[in-house]
C-alpha cells in the first residue's frame, strides 16, 4: 500500500445505521441498509458508507479491503446508564431495590476508596462492554473521587468516548459512603476541571437519587449544572414504589419525584434519568419540555421487580429515551440481551418494539440523549469510527435462522433473540480493533 493510503481503512460487509427513529419500521428513510456495503475510514473517522460496488470504484486499488463475510456492521452500542462499580455484584439474588442496595451495592461500593481496586474493576467493566459491542456509555462511579479518576484513566487509555461522574450522597447512606454538600461540590468541580472534554471524555453531575441527597447538596448540584451547561446530569427517578413513597416523605412539597429534580434546576438538555417507570402525564410533559431524557433499563427493572417502562405512553408525549443495561441491577452487559428484555417488556403491555427501533435505541438513540450524536451513533461522514461487526453465523442456530430471514428486520430479530457476546465478532474504537479476547 502506498504511503498516501496508510491512514485509510476499508471494511466490506452488510451495513446498517440510522438517520432518525424508525418507529414501527415503516419509514425506509429512517435508516440505510446495504446488504453488500462499504465503510471507508480515515484517521479514525468515517469518510463514507454506501454500496460496495459504487464506492470501490472511487478508491485506489492500493487500499486494502477487510472483508466481513456473514458480518453486519453497525455503529457501536451506546449504554445510557451503567454502574461500573456494580460489576462486582451483577447476579446478586434480588430483593426489591432498597434492600438490594443495602445488602449488596453499598458494601461493594465502599471498597472504591482504594484506587487500585477501582482501576481493576474499571478495566474489567470496560472489557465486558467492549466484548459486548458497547463503545460508549453514561457511567456511575461511587462517592469516591478516585473512582472517577480510575474509570476515566482506563477509558482514556482505550481511547473511548465515555461519560462518568462522582456520586453525590450526603444522607440516608452508610457513613463510609457519605460526602457533604461542600465536599461533593469541591470534588465534582475538580473532576470537571481535570476530565471534562479531555480526549473523548465528558463529566456527568451525579446525585445518586433524591433520597440520598439533602436540599443543600441538590442546590449545589443545580448550581453546577447551570455553571457548566455542557456537562451531563445523571440520576435515577421513579424506579420503585417504596422508593417513590420515601421521596414523597422527604420532599412533601414536591408534586412528584421528578418535580424534586426540577425544583433544584436538574432538568435540562443532557439530563438523563434512569428508569422513569412510574410517571404520570405531567411528568412526561416536563421531561419533554425541559429536554431531559430517560434511560430504559429493562433487565434491571425485571430483575428487581420494579415495574414496566411504558413505551407507548412515552411516545405519545414525544419523550426521548434510549436503552441501558443498568449493571449490576441489570443482568447483562450485552445490548442484544437488553434489546430482548425491552421487546418482552413491550409485549407484556400489549405494545410493540420493532427490531429496527431496538437497534436505533441502542445506537443513534443513545448518542442523541447524551448529546453526542454529532460524534458517534451513526455512519454519517465525519463521525468517529466506533463500530461493531455482528456475526450472522455466530452459532449454528443463528446461521440457520439468519439464512432463512427475508429482511434485515428479521435478521435483527434473530440477533436480538439468540445473540450474546458470541455474536459480536469485533468491536472497533476509532477504526482500530478493541474487543478483548477471552482467556483460554
Amino acid at each position: 500500500m502506498s504511503s498516501r493510503n496508510t491512514s485509510v481503512a476499508v471494511h466490506r460487509g452488510a451495513l446498517l445505521h440510522f438517520l432518525h427513529d424508525p418507529g414501527d419500521g415503516s419509514d425506509p428513510g429512517a435508516y440505510e441498509y446495504f446488504s453488500d456495503g462499504l465503510l471507508v475510514i480515515a484517521s479514525g473517522r468515517i469518510v463514507a458508507c454506501g454500496p460496495a460496488a459504487a464506492l470501490l470504484a472511487t478508491l485506489p486499488d492500493s487500499v486494502p479491503v477487510t472483508e466481513h463475510r456473514d458480518g453486519l456492521m453497525v455503529p457501536g452500542f451506546v449504554d445510557s446508564h451503567v454502574h461500573y462499580p456494580q460489576t462486582e455484584v451483577i447476579g446478586s439474588s434480588g430483593r426489591q431495590l432498597l434492600d438490594w442496595l443495602e445488602d449488596y451495592v453499598f458494601p461493594a461500593e465502599a471498597r472504591f476508596d482504594d484506587a487500585g481496586h477501582a482501576g481493576s474493576v474499571a478495566s474489567a467493566c470496560i472489557d465486558e462492554l467492549l466484548r459486548n459491542g458497547t463503545t460508549s456509555a453514561l457511567v456511575f462511579g461511587t462517592v469516591h473521587r478516585q473512582s472517577v479518576d480510575a474509570f476515566f484513566g482506563v477509558a482514556a487509555q482505550r481511547r473511548m468516548r465515555m461519560v462518568c461522574g462522582k456520586v453525590l450522597m450526603d444522607r440516608n447512606c452508610p457513613d463510609d459512603l457519605r460526602d457533604s454538600a461542600a465536599s461533593g461540590d469541591d470534588d465534582s468541580r475538580a473532576l470537571i476541571e481535570r476530565w471534562h472534554r479531555r480526549d473523548r471524555l465528558h463529566y456527568a453531575i451525579t446525585p445518586r437519587f433524591a433520597a440520598t441527597s439533602s436540599a443543600p447538596q441538590l442546590i449545589a448540584a443545580g448550581r453546577l449544572a447551570a455553571e457548566f451547561p455542557d456537562t451531563l446530569i445523571h440520576s435515577h427517578v421513579a424506579e420503585n414504589l417504596a422508593e417513590i413513597a420515601w421521596v414523597r416523605e422527604l420532599f412533601p412539597d414536591a408534586r412528584s419525584y421528578l418535580d424534586v429534580y426540577e425544583r433544584f434546576g436538574l432538568l435540562r438538555e443532557r439530563a438523563v434519568y434512569a428508569h422513569c417507570i412510574h410517571f404520570d402525564e405531567a411528568d412526561r410533559r416536563r421531561m419533554v419540555s425541559t429536554g431531559a431524557a430517560a434511560a430504559f433499563c429493562p433487565t434491571s427493572n425485571l430483575f428487581l421487580g420494579s415495574g414496566l417502562f411504558n413505551l407507548d405512553a412515552s411516545d405519545a408525549f414525544g419523550m426521548r429515551y434510549a436503552l441501558a443495561t443498568d449493571v449490576g441491577g441489570g443482568t447483562s452487559f450485552g445490548m442484544l440481551q437488553t434489546m430482548l428484555a425491552a421487546y418482552q417488556v413491550a409485549q407484556l403491555q400489549q405494545q410493540r418494539l420493532h427490531p429496527l427501533r431496538a437497534f436505533y435505541l441502542a445506537t443513534l438513540g443513545g448518542a442523541r440523549i447524551l448529546g453526542l450524536d454529532d460524534r458517534i451513533g451513526s455512519f454519517r461522514s465525519g463521525r468517529e469510527a466506533d463500530f461493531v461487526v455482528l456475526d450472522l453465523a455466530a452459532t449454528p442456530l443463528i446461521a440457520r435462522r439468519c439464512g432463512a430471514a427475508r429482511t434485515i428486520a428479521e435478521q435483527l430479530m434473530v440477533l436480538i433473540t439468540l445473540g450474546d457476546d458470541r455474536a459480536v465478532r469485533e468491536t472497533f474504537i476509532l477504526g482500530q480493533p478493541a474487543k478483548p479476547r477471552l482467556p483460554r
